[in-house]
């Protein structure tokens, strides 16, 4: 079948977003307003080689039943994104065009003179994990895969009890352990910005946190990051998915998450604390009143990302592997 090649996330957004809605691989990573904002900051010297794939029934999808959207540097080509900007990453495919599609992407990447197709961040359950292996091979190529991280996410039950009642009981006893004593020894409290203007004028806040919380987030924080913060916080908030959280002791902000909501789930995408305030554990605390807030507004899935840090076992996390894997031509 032939392909379109995709010049604008603008113009295909209608298609895209319809594609992604019935795709098993759907997640706010994969909007075409996500990918557009990571264009736009990281894509210089890099050259979009992706396309959509044509659906049978032109009318009833749009006209199209998958996305691929790459990048080509040199003889690679790999998804648009990165591993430190991006938790999850894969192809929005509707269901039954899996087989045709892979195809078809393998084809291109004959045409594209491309040696290497390098595929990050995909999820245990990814439909490219299952079927782009054993087609790739038979076409001669070499591909490895290997675990890239660890995700971790919980689903949420209807009410903050029910959830305490998931947690094992060390973990329910030290959480209700750190409210009490956050409640007996301090004035504090914790609320959100939503806002566009707001966020934009609190983000400063957010980033000195994070930068001061952990030397690896310091290390993380380059002029260019700095930038896809500003840029995608404010694309997510004009789009009303994005929650900035903030803890206050005794009227100074000690914590702060950054979360995005994205089809019933909540997305606890970074966070930081003043380490002078580690004695009562807020980022600990800040974490479960976002989780505490989001059975509130009744989401079913808080997913806590990439990164095996101990407190996502601690507040419920149930641990997945995210792979990557490596298309080599012989």
């Amino acid at each position: 079948m032939a392909t379109t090649p995709i010049t604008s996330f603008q113009d295909i957004q209608n298609e895209w977003e319809s594609v992604l809605k019935e795709s098993p691989a759907d997640t706010l990573f994969l909007t075409p307003q996500w990918q557009k904002v990571w264009w736009d900051t990281f894509g210089g010297g890099q050259t979009m080689v992706g396309f959509s794939y044509p659906a049978a029934d032109q009318v009833a999808s749009n006209g199209v039943a998958a996305i691929a959207s790459l990048t080509k540097s040199g003889d690679t080509v790999s998804f648009v994104g990165s591993q430190d900007t991006f938790d999850y990453n894969d192809f929005p495919i509707r269901r039954g065009y899996e087989e045709g599609f892979y195809e078809t992407l393998l084809e291109c990447l004959d045409e594209q003179n491309c040696r290497i197709l390098r595929l990050d961040s995909l999820r245990e359950n990814s439909q490219t994990l299952e079927h782009l292996p054993e087609m790739a091979r038979s076409r001669g190529y070499t591909v490895e895969i290997e675990q890239e991280d660890v995700t971790s996410g919980i689903n949420l039950p209807g009410t903050w009890d029910e959830y305490l009642g998931l947690l094992n009981k060390k973990d329910r006893h030290e959480l209700r352990r750190k409210l009490r004593r956050m409640d007996s020894q301090t004035d504090w409290k914790w609320y959100s910005v939503a806002e566009p203007a707001e966020v934009a004028e609190r983000l400063g806040e957010f980033i000195y946190l994070m930068r001061s919380s952990r030397s690896d987030k310091d290390e993380f924080m380059t002029p260019e990051r700095e930038l896809f913060f500003y840029n995608i916080t404010q694309r997510m908030a004009e789009l009303g998915q994005l929650q900035l959280y903030f803890l206050e002791m005794e009227g100074a902000t000690v914590a702060t998450s950054l979360c995005f909501d994205y089809r019933g789930s909540r997305l606890l995408y970074n966070s930081g604390y003043d380490s002078e305030y580690s004695y009562y554990s807020v980022g600990l605390v800040l974490n479960a009143m976002c989780l505490k807030d989001a059975i509130d507004q009744g989401l079913t899935y808080f997913d806590f990302l990439r990164g095996p840090e101990p407190y996502k076992a601690h507040l419920g996390g149930q641990q997945r592997s995210l792979y990557q894997m490596v298309v080599k031509k012989s």
